[in-house]
């Protein structure tokens, strides 16, 4: 076990004006609360390495990220460290001002800095801007400066200020905030403004003449499920990092114990809350393994608020940390080489699989899976999804790439059964039967040798899932992530990608058991490619039962999987 984090150790060949930022709130604030209040304000390497990439610039000197997420467990000092941000953004060097001597970045103070500190309510900003207050009070830059320190609102003489803003969204449309903070969004909905509220600051942060306005949110782990302000940066920063949207510059900063935490395991929980508050010392460990273990205390919100862990919705067919379990670190590639093309890895000739399709046309994703027959191990051989964003806007399925796909899986692989859906595809999947047919040991019924309809046969079907499901409750169905990269169709690591597919999905119960399917027809949270793992399996189990490879390895020598 071992924490888990979005963001890498800062690079020194990386440009940025963070080591000025970290220099001017080290030496101007003071430790706004406990036992060490009054005292100068020292920031953990955790919060530095944050501000030098938060600080990161581009060889033009633009800021590398326009908006941050900042998510932590309960009582990290979140508020606080939020308002030494907000202080420096005041009167600190925030701004590229040029390269020094070394060529290394400089900053310099912004010439009319507006600050908004923005929340659902008037309880939700006044945590930050008491912060701010207790960190500016009494100290030297406040007289040096003429800052007038007042309840609701800080003021410089040149007019620079820094308020609080409410849910009254459409009061603040026009405004021009050089910097936002978004406080707490796991809280901001569509119900409470928050949503809009979001949007808005957005907007008003976008219309900066030097483009430099920019805004951090923070956040415990958010709940599936709510729609919050969190859930959306969430969603939005895993579409970037799995190439589904051509946009940039989020940063998203998440620091969590590992997904396997036994709540019940002293040591394991002690160890899980370690980790997820990493170098906040000020934390009382055996206080917040109280609260952990009070039986007033629902496992879920542990989870979410001490271990920073993004809980599973209610109705979620698994969990993440049921998932995570399955993860094995036997399995092993046979071969490397070149991939459906893609120039990245091959599966060795001979393993012998079977495939499973879901497709779609335009909204749905589409995907294709491979499963080990030997061990049932899966493979995403290609999955394809619909940008998000304007580049969305009338896309379709390349149908071509998804055939080449399925050619160049023949072509590579010993692949001893395909079962596809069958919506949307019909004449592909009648081509691939003509094509492939005979080398299919199992059909996927007795009318086709590839088309199986999965709407068609739901007793079947919801059997596939939950065996599917049993495998990984049981951890007997191994994944790993370095056999399924794949590359150009998926843009990113595919494990990120069925990880998220098999998330997404949410228990459909019926008359023939237990099913899947996605939190609402509209949903934008796909799950095709669980939909063609399960297939795929199903095709396995099919082949297992026929005892077909067991009649061909004595006609042949050969044996399946080698």
């Amino acid at each position: 076990m071992a924490a888990v984090v979005s963001v890498p150790v800062f690079p020194a060949s990386q440009p940025t004006i963070g080591w000025g930022v970290i220099e001017f709130v080290e030496s101007n604030l003071v430790q706004p609360d406990g036992d060490e209040a009054g005292e100068p304000f020292r920031l953990t390497p955790e919060q530095k390495r944050f501000l030098l990439w938060f600080y990161a610039v581009d060889p033009a000197g633009r800021f590398v990220y326009r908006r941050a997420t900042l998510r932590r467990a309960k009582g990290w000092g979140k508020s606080p460290f939020l308002a030494a941000i907000g202080i420096a953004e005041l009167l600190g060097p925030v701004r590229f001002a040029g390269l020094d001597a070394d060529g290394d970045p400089f900053g310099e103070v912004h010439p009319m800095p507006w600050i908004v500190v923005a929340g659902v309510s008037e309880t939700q900003t006044e945590n930050t801007m008491a912060a701010i207050r207790s960190m500016l009070e009494g100290t030297e830059i406040v007289d040096d400066l003429g800052v007038d320190v007042g309840k609701t609102r800080i003021l410089l003489p040149s007019g620079g200020k820094i308020i609080p803003i409410t849910a009254s969204a459409s009061t603040q449309e026009g405004a021009r905030p050089s910097f936002a903070i978004l406080d707490e969004t796991h809280h901001w909905t569509k119900a409470n403004g928050g949503a809009k509220l979001a949007r808005t600051v957005r907007r008003n942060l976008a219309k900066s003449r030097d483009g430099s306005a920019r805004a951090i949110e923070t956040t415990n782990a958010h709940a599936p499920g709510e729609e919050s302000v969190a859930e959306s940066s969430y969603l939005a920063w895993r579409a970037v990092a799995e190439g589904r949207s051509k946009a940039s510059g989020i940063l998203y900063d998440s620091r969590e114990a590992a997904g396997d935490i036994d709540l019940a395991d002293d040591v394991q929980l002690r160890a899980g809350l370690i980790d997820a508050y990493g170098d906040a010392t000020w934390i009382d460990i055996d206080r917040i393994l109280a609260e952990v273990l009070d039986p007033d205390t629902p496992p879920e919100e542990a989870r979410r608020f001490y271990l920073n862990q993004i809980v599973a919705a209610a109705d979620s067919w698994v969990s993440p940390a049921e998932w995570h379990d399955t993860r094995s670190e036997q399995i092993s590639l046979l071969a490397t080489g070149d991939v459906l093309g893609s120039g990245k890895r091959q599966r060795h000739s001979g393993d012998t699989v079977t495939l499973g399709f879901d497709g779609s046309l335009t909204d749905d994703s589409t995907a294709l899976v491979a499963v080990r027959v030997d061990d049932g191990a899966p493979f995403l051989l290609g999955v394809w999804e619909k940008p998000e964003g304007p580049q969305g806007a009338g896309w379709e399925v390349p149908k071509d790439q998804v055939r080449d796909a399925v050619d160049n899986a023949f072509a590579t692989l010993d692949v001893v059964a395909f079962f596809s859906d069958v919506a949307y595809w019909e004449t592909d999947i009648d081509a691939w039967r003509d094509e492939y047919g005979e080398r299919l040991v199992v059909k996927a019924t007795t009318r086709h040798a590839v088309g199986w309809d999965m709407r068609g046969h739901q007793m079947d079907t919801v059997r596939g899932v939950e065996a599917v499901w049993r495998a990984i409750v049981d951890k007997t169905l191994p994944w790993r992530s370095h056999l399924l990269e794949y590359g150009p169709a998926t843009g990113a690591n595919a494990e990120e990608i069925m990880t998220r597919h098999v998330l997404n999905a949410r228990r459909r119960p019926n008359r023939w058991g237990v099913s899947f399917g996605k939190e609402s027809r509209e949903s934008p949270k796909k799950v095709d490619v669980l939909a063609a793992l399960v297939i795929a399996r199903m095709a396995r189990s099919a082949v297992l039962a026929s005892g077909a490879l067991k009649k061909r390895s004595r006609s042949t020598g050969r044996v399946a999987g080698f």
